[in-house]
């Protein structure tokens, strides 16, 4: 007889994946083809960039879930910038926060 168990009440992180199913993260690069399809050829100092921004992620989350600034800060805000849109034309703005609005 099988037992099954709700996995989001017991397994949160994916250290526990990994400890409790055995699954390891995939290095393959090959692993989903259909996402490399007619994609611009990366720098090499493009894609260094990219693996480090993956590492930090990849350490970040390992031990539980992330909130969102942190998603920002790790992810986000390095592929802003690699992509270049904190450079011109381009500018943005970031919401007041509710202590400073009078």
């Amino acid at each position: 007889m099988t037992t099954n168990i709700a996995i989001a009440e017991n397994i949160t992180t994916l250290r526990q994946v990994e400890e409790k199913l055995g699954l390891k993260l995939s290095d393959e690069r090959q692993f989903f083809t259909e996402w490399m399809d007619d994609l611009p050829t990366l720098s090499e100092a493009e894609e260094i960039r990219l693996e480090q921004v993956r590492q930090n992620y990849l350490y970040q989350i390992s031990n539980g879930s992330l909130l969102e600034e942190t998603v920002k800060m790790v992810v986000l805000s390095p592929l802003l910038e690699l992509a270049g849109f904190y450079q011109s034309p381009y500018r943005f703005k970031t919401e007041v926060s509710g202590f400073l609005r009078t």
